[in-house]
């Protein structure tokens, strides 16, 4: 399975505070590491840095009261990470959401696509 698209025709960008933000970036990542067993994975997947996606995870991990990815260190039987049960709770909310928001603005995206140019710059 490859890697989700990250601009997506239709995405949510969730502020749950002031410092708490969950959207298509974050999500994908959770995916990734659900698919893959491995932060660094799923990071290249993206196109991000080991670095980044570490960072990514902490910042996750620090947002909710139970942490959403559980890490082990690599070694002679490598390492890995796999989403917890908060984990996969918030992915899945945040999908349901997602999936929610397209359906029942399907009709006002596609009515807006309509009174787009085409791509030869008429009206």
């Amino acid at each position: 399975m490859s890697a989700p698209r990250l601009h997506p025709e239709f995405f949510i960008r969730l502020f749950l505070n002031d410092s708490a933000m969950l959207g298509p970036g974050k999500a994908a990542l959770l995916d990734g590491i659900a698919r893959t067993g491995s932060i660094s994975a799923a990071g290249r997947e993206m196109g991000m840095s080991y670095k980044r996606a570490w960072m990514l995870v902490e910042t996750l991990n620090a947002m909710f009261r139970a942490p959403l990815v559980e890490s082990a260190r690599g070694g002679a039987g490598g390492g890995g990470a796999t989403l917890t049960e908060t984990g996969q709770q918030v992915l899945a909310l945040y999908r349901g959401i997602e999936a929610a928001a397209a359906e029942v603005n399907a009709h006002r995206i596609a009515a807006l696509k309509a009174l787009q140019t085409d791509t030869s710059g008429r009206k």
